[in-house]
């Protein structure tokens, strides 16, 4: 087919009007399109380099005017895929969220940039993109020292392609090579949970101390990290026993921003009698910290707060919790890892052994019940409803 194409195009020998080959040097070649400028009428030329025999240079040429005449060809551009990833990143902080495009800024700086951040984004190719999946799970951490995990390549070639599908849509690229990549296989590994016994454990060697009233937030009452620290009084309602969950927490790099909840709407949580008497115990508590400082107390203020009355930060509530399970002595059961809990449905509790009723001194109403992971390697990931 690509003899036909070349034949029929080429019938005035090497200087056909609309396509040409010129050889540079011996194996370089430039093919050399004629195209018409849509507004003015004008030709213009645009020069495609080709290294190989004059024989594959003919099949190249063919090939670009098969795209010319086919609707898809594509002007050549000297835009490397890292300055497109700028460009790009750019174009969607407005879209997603501070949180997110952080995420998507250091994967694509960090992990994409490095690996074909030089590649010329018009010359990227399915087979390159390929490689890189496979470099990345072997050397792919900054100095070569060990490879990615699945998970991590499997980010990269999310981001990668929603890139490249607004490069198409810019037409900046006919199609979308990432298309034509699939990314590395992730396996799902068995997530251990504490049991009963354990949680109860857990909540009793936190009593005392600033961790229990975020521990009991989110053991009796199915809240996440950033809901429990968003919570204000006005929220909580101690008479009819419920919590409002209206926004939550997020960290960034620039600080600690309060949206709508992961859901993205808000709901009504019950408390069990255990949550509501500890409650109003902490209320008083922090009530009375507050005045020593000369700060007061209102319904605007966090109910998880720190000594001066200030905001906890999310972080800073992960860091406490691992250093809280790291002190516990040796022969405590609890697991030294970072507390993530699992929600299952309304009024169940969750072991490793699957999902049951949860027992009387734990109900607290028709909401999520969590329990805390013991696996260490997924402590940062987000807690997702079974």
């Amino acid at each position: 087919m690509l003899d036909a194409i070349w034949e029929l195009t080429n019938r005035r020998g090497q200087n056909h009007e609309g396509a040409h080959i010129r050889e540079r040097s011996p194996g370089h070649y430039a093919v050399i399109l004629d195209l018409a400028d849509p507004a003015t009428g004008k030709r213009r030329r645009k020069w495609h380099s080709f290294t190989g025999t004059k024989r594959e240079a003919q099949i190249e040429c063919a090939r670009l005017i098969a795209q010319l005449q086919g609707g898809f060809y594509a002007e050549p551009s000297r835009v490397t895929v890292a300055e497109f990833l700028d460009r790009w990143l750019e174009h969607i902080r407005s879209q997603v969220s501070p949180k997110s495009h952080e995420r998507y800024s250091e994967i694509a700086r960090k992990n994409i940039a490095p690996l074909l951040g030089k590649v010329a984004l018009t010359k990227l190719t399915p087979i390159a993109i390929s490689k890189v999946y496979a470099n990345a799970l072997t050397s792919g951490r900054r100095g070569g020292k060990g490879g990615l995990s699945p998970r991590t390549v499997h980010h990269m070639h999310r981001i990668l392609k929603q890139a490249l599908g607004q490069a198409v849509r810019w037409q900046m690229l006919t199609r979308n090579p990432a298309d034509a990549t699939d990314p590395p296989k992730v396996e799902r590994k068995r997530l251990e949970t504490y049991d009963i016994a354990q949680t109860a454990t857990l909540i009793e060697a936190l009593r005392g101390s600033r961790m229990f009233v975020p521990t009991i937030l989110a053991v009796l009452c199915g809240l996440r990290r950033g809901e429990v620290l968003a919570l204000r009084w006005r929220n909580v309602d101690l008479t009819a026993g419920t919590v409002a969950v209206v926004e939550s927490a997020e960290q960034t790099k620039t600080g600690v921003r309060y949206k709508e909840p992961k859901s993205g709407r808000s709901r009504n949580v019950a408390l069990p009698e255990t949550a509501i008497q500890e409650l109003k115990a902490w209320r008083l508590r922090q009530a009375e910290e507050l005045f020593r400082v000369g700060e007061r107390a209102s319904q605007e203020t966090f109910v998880v707060t720190q000594i001066d009355g200030t905001p906890v930060q999310p972080r800073s509530l992960t860091h406490e919790w691992v250093r809280l399970l790291s002190d516990l002595s040796a022969a405590d059961p609890l697991p030294r890892s970072a507390p993530r809990p699992r929600y299952a449905s309304p009024g169940q509790w969750c072991s490793p052994e699957g999902c049951q009723r949860a027992p009387r001194a734990l109900e607290g109403g028709d909401h999520a019940r969590p329990v805390f992971a013991r696996d260490a390697g997924n402590a940062r990931g987000r807690s997702r409803a079974r």
